[in-house]
């Protein structure tokens, strides 16, 4: 009994770990249009790389990504109602997956 639940505890360890690497799927029209054709667009953490991103993706999904592209987005400045405002930036990673495989966010 003592070895599962510290099996149990080690899983939940790695996933807390990847979380920190993958803020969430970027859910936009262009984001969409691009799964239905294997690519599948996360907002990553500013200080991740291309394999920690791999790592995440395998753990969480449980899918080998082909590809992994990583794209920095700048903070912008906007006007909205008259004021002043900011456009957060971030990090996002497009990830490429083989013709069979695909990931539900469900």
């Amino acid at each position: 009994m003592a070895t599962t639940k510290t099996k149990i505890k080690e899983v939940k360890v790695k996933e807390v770990k990847n979380n920190s690497v993958i803020l969430g799927p970027r859910i936009t029209e262009k984001s969409a249009l691009g799964s239905e054709k294997g690519r599948y667009t996360f907002n990553v953490a500013t200080n991740t790389n291309k394999s920690e991103v791999v790592k995440a993706i395998k753990a969480m999904y449980k899918v080998t990504p082909v590809k992994i592209s990583i794209t920095i987005r700048k903070e912008k400045t906007t006007f909205r109602g008259g004021r002043l405002g900011t456009k957060s930036g971030g990090k996002k990673a497009v990830v490429y997956l083989k013709k069979g495989d695909k990931i539900a966010f469900a």
